[in-house]
């Protein structure tokens, strides 16, 4: 498990503004200590069009029983059919597949890219 998460670099920013990223905030401390309630991440939406994700990468998803609330989580296992397991960094504080089992990758967001700021 990586702990690093880059800033943004001039380049990220760059690809923020020209529409190649997005800007996300963080709800909750289910990723402590990597990222922290009200951190912001940039995450690349094309990342996984046409690949999978890989473990360790975070990434955000759609919560599967919340319609309209995004999750910022940790990739710890993709099936053959390309469903990933997610979880938190802080498992206590966390929900996430562990729970609500496999996300699908239709479900993902995107992967984040670096902390905004």
């Amino acid at each position: 498990m990586s702990n690093l998460l880059p800033n943004s670099s001039f380049s990220e920013l760059l690809f923020l503004f020209v529409g190649w990223r997005k800007r996300q905030r963080v709800v909750g401390n289910s990723m402590a200590p990597l990222l922290k309630q009200g951190d912001e991440v940039l995450l690349d939406p094309r990342a996984y069009h046409g690949h999978l994700p890989k473990v360790d990468e975070i990434v955000v998803a759609w919560h599967p029983n919340s319609a309209d609330l995004k999750i910022v989580k940790r990739v710890a296992f993709v099936d053959e059919d390309g469903c990933c397991f997610l979880v938190g960094d802080n498992r206590q504080e966390s929900e996430d597949s562990r729970t609500f089992g496999l996300i699908p990758t239709d479900r993902i967001l995107g992967r984040v890219t670096s902390r905004f700021g």
